[in-house]
C-alpha cells in the first residue's frame, strides 16, 4: 500500500513541476519586460525585475523536486526527531518519506500559485492571488507538527 501511495505523490508531483514549467514557457513571451519578483504579506508587489525572472519559480521548483526526491530514495541520510533503531526503521522512514513527499506537493502548489499570481499581477494591477498564501504556510506547519507527533508515537 505504501509503494502505491508513493507513487501517487511521485506523479503528482512531478504533473506539478511541469505544469509549472508549461505554465510559465507558454506566457513568457506575452510577459511585460518588468514583472513583480516580490509581494508583501498583503499581496502587493515590493520588488521588480526583469521578465526573465518568470523562470525563478520552475527552477526552484524543480530543484526543491529533485533534492527531495533524492532524499526519499535515501531516507537513511535524513535526520529524525527520534533514535532510529531495527525496531522502528520501517516505520520511521515511511512517516519521513510520506512527510517529504507530501510536504513538496504544497510547496509546489504555492510555487503554482504563486507563479499565476505573479503572471496575472503583470498584465492587471488589480489582480489578487486565488489562493492567500497566508493560508498554506499554517497548513505546512501543522504537516510538520503531524509528521514530528507521529515520529514520537511510534519511536
Amino acid at each position: 500500500m505504501e509503494g502505491i501511495i508513493f507513487t501517487v505523490f511521485d506523479i503528482l508531483n512531478l504533473v506539478l513541476v511541469l505544469l509549472l514549467w508549461i505554465f510559465t514557457l507558454k506566457i513568457y513571451k506575452k510577459l511585460p519586460e518588468k514583472i513583480p519578483t516580490h509581494f508583501d504579506f498583503q499581496g502587493k508587489p515590493d520588488h521588480f525585475g526583469s521578465k526573465k525572472y518568470a523562470f525563478f519559480m520552475p527552477a526552484i521548483g524543480l530543484g526543491i523536486f529533485i533534492l527531495l526526491t533524492f532524499l526519499t530514495q535515501h531516507p537513511e541520510s535524513a535526520n529524525y526527531p527520534v533514535e532510529i533503531t531495527k525496531a522502528n526503521y520501517e516505520i520511521q522512514y515511511f512517516i519521513m518519506i510520506l512527510f517529504v513527499k507530501w510536504l513538496l506537493f504544497l510547496v509546489l502548489l504555492l510555487f503554482l500559485n504563486i507563479q499565476d499570481y505573479t503572471i496575472r499581477y503583470s498584465f492587471n494591477a488589480d489582480s489578487k492571488a486565488r489562493v492567500p498564501i497566508l493560508i498554506v504556510l499554517p497548513v505546512i506547519f501543522i504537516s510538520l507538527m503531524v509528521a514530528l507527533i507521529s515520529a514520537y508515537i511510534y519511536k
